[in-house]
């Protein structure tokens, strides 16, 4: 406590020292339509010395230099393709507002002087990144996706895209949400060639932005800042094409840009694993293969747009119809130490159909410059049908222990609802203000499901259980959350917040299930070990204090905040169960965030929180989807207390153009939900009055404590001259501890992981467009109980994308991607190599059109591998993937812009737009 108090009469005393200087700031506009002009470059020149401050305008064009001394100034703001800006004022004692500064268009570009040298690739703004698209060359049709990947630490991983070893949950449009929080669909329908530039960084939160207050929450977000000319038009591509086995695809995507209205539609369907249509014609299924096979028909809608001069609008709708055949083989060993040799295998066969509709929205209502209210719903309605069967067996050194063969199908609607609305008012004293929030969220699930199975255990004779069951599943959820917060400013750059919230989460669930009867041939006998009906509530009131300190060069927080929680659950069937447990908890937490310079900082993180149990790990009923490995709920569970801590460091030299990230973060848990399973070693009568048969086994959740893990990322990159390509090298070392329960005995499995991947993505030219790259993963696994299951395995993904533009608009495209993998179970494939291939032809005067023959896995080697490490078993799947076949495709895009934008800015033969990605800038 004495060193806290040190640290906050350094920090008050820190603010004396800079009292004598003052925040100049403002905003940043197209002068035209009002427009916000996000990373807008404004330098802030001192008229006596020439000195001069540099930033660039935030996601809504503002901007503000701290710590400016009094005196004479110049500020000067650029933008490509806007008219020069530069403007004298006088920073006096008290801060300075210099208002909106509005841009005008360039109408024509001086062809006298050209400078002729290395683009800037990017610079680091204090925590974000900031890429040049114009440094990074791709062929003439590719995505916002292609685009992202050839920057310094983006890469795809399983299916995701990552920047800065994290997921991306986010992209925006000129800093307005697109496709909400689908992240592949949004890059995938924009094109590369309308965008200017690219921001990555963390964004605050919503209570954060409104509050004013930094919450500590943050998601990995992209910003797509949209050429000023290619803001206003209609652009896209629609595609068609037919092939071998009766492949087909039809989609399109349409972008309709007016200003500050943005409208993208988009529509697919097909039955060659494309889950959401592509802006970039050398899209051939998604990045990462999709296990089965699959037909998607889809569409979709987003929109933004500024309502008035105050409401901002956003929002998206998609409407999705899946089908997936899928087939796959399973091989399970567990980690048990009475018995080292029994596993378990499986083969099954499933046919999944889903309808679902999603809607989310975003409204901003600016009243005034004390005043606003953002309100954020989102709906989700899910039909879900599947048939399934498999067979699994479990067998041991000395022969098979148990069989089944199970055939089920399973109609399931689910419904989700939530809603966050917030409300800040400011007041005229700088740092005073209050927030409210409120959230509230339903969810219901209905379903039913048939299930036919035939068991077999194999003891000193055969014996056969047949099962012929019906289950009716209702569960009904609503939650709600009340926050109230205070804030108060102290000294220039010090603030102080006081904050309660209150929620309550309530979960009913009904699970009933039937046997079969010959006597009346119906469902009608009620079979009460697998039925229950069941409550749970979870009330937590949490009272918060927190100080934030903010200056040019340092950013310092700590929080602290005590939470009474209060788990009930409620068993009304079969038997009454009644459980109340409260929870007492004190959460802090500290941020630290240094500034070396603009381009490098440091930042610390220590966060705290807990996690309650989910309403499924709290029902205590048993769940037979495999008669051999049966799953029940645990309402004696309690809250796990989580303790996080992650540093990282950021840097990019304007000069060299290198980039480097670093991140450690680690984590550990106490009271981890984790698993206990029961492997039963000879009949065994449960409870419930359920009979486990040996081999058989029943796993439910259970606290443990033990678990940790550690996580490190890095990256670099830098461009190569030699070859006019970007590198980038990016590794991790993780480790992680997770406890488990087998048969009453802690089981710690440690996995060391350690990875590197390495790309070289090709700037030469528009005609030549090639990524090479590589990712090797080497896993190493311990486990305390069964040291036999020790092993060592190693996974490689290679590959390499060209497209050449030949001649006279003749397109030749490859994609290869190669996989190794050792170390997995007997019988399984080890490694493929899957090779796309197509030729096409540019078509009509201005080449918007494409006719091509495209082939798909050229070699008929693709397969699907993963292997699944837990703290109960090692397991290898292999799943049916899309096979090869040949297609005939017809695209064309769809470009027309206004305000001075033509068709020859995006042309293969235009100069002016070689020059542009050739580091050219016209004065």
């Amino acid at each position: 406590m004495r060193n806290l108090l040190l640290v906050f009469i350094l920090l008050l005393t820190f603010q004396q020292v800079y009292s004598q200087k003052v925040d100049v700031y403002g905003s940043v506009q197209q002068a035209s339509d009002k427009t916000n002009l996000p990373g807008a470059a404004v330098i802030l020149q001192q008229i006596a010395d020439s000195s001069t401050k540099g930033i660039v305008t935030d996601l809504n064009g503002k901007f503000k230099f701290e710590q400016v001394v009094p005196g004479k100034y110049l500020i000067k703001v650029s933008y490509l393709g806007f008219a020069p800006f530069s403007k004298p004022i006088v920073v006096g004692e008290s801060a300075l507002n210099v208002g909106i500064l509005a841009l005008q268009e360039e109408a024509t570009a001086l062809q006298e002087i050209e400078i002729i040298g290395q683009t800037l690739a990017g610079e680091q703004k204090g925590d974000t990144s900031q890429f040049n698209a114009g440094a990074f060359k791709t062929a003439p049709d590719a995505s916002a996706q292609d685009l992202v990947q050839k920057m310094p630490g983006i890469a795809m991983q399983d299916g995701k895209l990552q920047a800065q070893g994290q997921d991306v949950q986010q992209i925006l449009v000129d800093g307005k949400p697109f496709f909400g929080d689908d992240v592949n669909t949004a890059l995938q329908n924009l094109p590369s060639e309308v965008i200017e530039s690219i921001q990555v960084f963390d964004q605050k939160s919503d209570r954060a932005q409104m509050g004013g207050f930094d919450d500590g929450e943050r998601i990995k977000t992209i910003n797509i800042i949209t050429k000023p000319s290619r803001k206003t038009g209609q652009f896209g591509r629609v595609s068609a094409g037919y092939g071998t086995n009766e492949r087909y695809l039809f989609g399109g995507s349409v972008n309709l840009f007016s200003g500050n209205r943005r409208v993208t539609i988009t529509g697919l369907s097909n039955n060659i694993n494309t889950l959401n249509f592509s802006a970039d014609p050398n899209n051939q299924g998604e990045e990462r293969q999709q296990n089965g096979i699959i037909k998607t028909n889809l569409v979709g809608i987003n929109y933004s747009e500024l309502w008035g001069k105050k409401i901002e609008a956003s929002g998206s709708y998609f409407y999705t119809q899946r089908q997936n055949q899928g087939v796959q083989t399973r091989f399970r060993d567990f980690i048990l130490s009475s018995d080292s040799g029994q596993v378990y295998s499986e083969e099954n066969r499933t046919l999944a159909d889903e309808a679902s509709h999603r809607f989310n929205m975003r409204l901003d209502y600016k009243i005034n410059d004390r005043n606003r209210i953002l309100v954020r719903p989102n709906v989700s309605i899910q039909q879900l049908g599947n048939e399934s069967y498999f067979f699994g067996n479990t067998v041991t050194d000395n022969g098979p222990l148990n069989q089944t063969e199970n055939t089920s199908n399973a109609d399931n609607t689910n419904i989700n609802f939530n809603n966050n609305i917030f409300y800040s008012h400011n007041f005229t004293k700088k740092g005073r203000g209050v927030m409210l929030r409120l959230n509230t969220g339903y969810n219901s699930g209905i379903g039913d499901s048939y299930r036919l199975a035939n068991n077999v255990f194999f003891t000193n004779q055969a014996d056969n259980t047949i099962l012929n069951q019906y289950t009716n599943l209702n569960r009904t959820g609503f939650t709600w959350e009340a926050e109230a917060s205070v804030r108060e400013g102290i000294g220039k750059n010090g603030q102080v917040e006081i904050e309660y919230e209150i929620g309550n989460r309530v979960n009913d669930s009904d699970k009933r299930t039937f046997d079969f009867s010959e006597q009346y041939l119906d469902y009608r006998l009620l079979n009460i070990p697998l039925s229950n009906t069941f409550r749970s509530e979870y009330l937590t009131q949490e009272t918060e204090v927190g100080y934030q300190y903010n200056t040019k060069k340092i950013r310092f927080e700590v929080e602290a905040s005590y939470q009474h929680a209060q788990l009930k659950n409620d068993q009304l069937f079969p038997k009454e169960y009644t459980m109340d447990r409260t929870f007492k908890s004190i959460l802090p937490s500290v941020e630290l965030n240094y500034k070396f310079s603009q381009s490098k900082n440091l930042e610390f993180d220590y966060r705290t929180w807990t996690n309650e149990p989910s309403v499924s790990q709290l029902q205590d009923v048993i769940d037979n989807s495999n008669p051999l490995q049966l799953r029940s709920g645990n309402p004696n569970l309690n809250q796990s207390y989580h303790n996080w801590l992650r540093g990282r460091y950021r840097s990019h030299n304007t000069e060299t153009n290198r980039s480097v990230f670093v991140s450690v973060e680690s984590e550990i848990i106490n009271n981890y939900i984790s698993n206990s399973t029961f492997i039963a070693d000879q009949p065994t009568i449960l409870e419930e009055g359920i009979e486990l048969q040996r081999g058989s086994q029943l796993t439910r959740p259970v606290n443990l404590d033990g678990y940790w893990s550690v996580r490190s990322f890095a990256s670099y990159g830098q461009p190569i001259g030699f070859i006019k390509s970007n590198f980038n090298v990016r590794g991790s070392v993780n480790f992680s501890r997770r406890p488990g329960m087998i048969n009453e005995e802690i089981n710690l499995a440690n996995t060391n992981n350690f990875r590197l991947g390495m790309s070289i993505s090709s700037n030469i030219s528009e005609k030549l467009d090639f990524t090479l790259s590589t990712r090797s993963s080497y896993n190493i696994v311990r486990n305390s109980l069964r040291p036999a299951l020790n092993n060592n395995f190693f996974n490689q993904s290679s590959r390499a994308r060209l497209s050449w533009i030949i001649w006279e608009g003749i397109v030749f495209r490859t994609d290869l991607n190669h996989q190794v993998n050792t170390g997995l179970s007997a019988g399984y494939d080890n490694n493929y190599l899957l090779w796309n291939m197509s030729i096409g032809k540019k078509l009509f005067k201005n080449q918007r059109g494409e006719v091509s023959l495209n082939v798909y896995d050229l070699l008929k080697q693709n397969i699907s591998i993963n292997r699944n490490v837990t703290e109960l078993y090692v397991e290898d799947v292999q799943s049916n993937v899309l096979q090869q076949y040949f297609m005939l495709t017809f695209t064309y895009n769809i470009r027309r812009f206004s305000t001075g934008a033509s068709a020859k800015d995006f042309g293969n033969n235009s100069d002016e737009e070689r020059n542009d990605r050739n580091g050219r800038n016209r004065n």
